[in-house]
């Protein structure tokens, strides 16, 4: 199952998935930009093995974490715009999986088994976690926070997880 999360290192959905992997003892990192750049200035050191990229265009550390990742996962509220496009269509050219949880039209509650089934169908060693920004959706963190968490907690248990797709 999930050994590593990775992510770009933006505030929002990619901050939380760091948070989420130090927290629960999992190991963590991802390619962040030249400088290692957020939109809230530079990237705290407190989060390990984050490789900066050669370059300061934030596309290129979305290609990395995708093409060095076995899956990813998105959650977004709504459809996704900016780098969170980006992502899909990196993930759509390489072939690699994604999966995208728009948290409009499910809630976090609603999201657990669905992402639980995708995760034990796949079975990847190394997750990249991406989404929307924290000044797209001040909710975002916490949201993606609460998933990664009950997700876990179920694959961990190994509940009885049946998606209501």
């Amino acid at each position: 199952m999930v050994h590593r999360i990775v992510s770009g290192g933006q505030t929002g959905t990619d901050r939380a998935a760091l948070d989420f992997a130090l927290q629960a003892g999992i190991e963590c990192g991802g390619w962040v930009p030249n400088g290692r750049m957020a939109e809230d200035g530079v990237i705290p050191t407190c989060y390990p093995n984050l490789v900066e990229t050669d370059s300061d265009d934030p596309n290129i550390r979305t290609e990395y974490n995708v093409r060095d990742s076995d899956a990813t996962l998105l959650i977004t509220r709504g459809a996704p715009t900016g780098g969170s496009a980006v992502t899909v269509e990196v993930a759509m050219r390489l072939g690699k999986p994604i999966l995208h949880v728009d948290l409009i039209c499910k809630s976090v509650e609603q999201v657990i088994p669905w992402v639980c089934q995708w995760l034990q169908d796949l079975e990847p060693v190394t997750l990249n976690v991406a989404g929307s920004r924290a000044s797209e959706d001040r909710e975002i963190y916490q949201d993606t926070n609460a998933v990664l968490k009950r997700v876990f907690f179920a694959l961990k248990n190994r509940k009885n997880i049946s998606p209501d797709l």
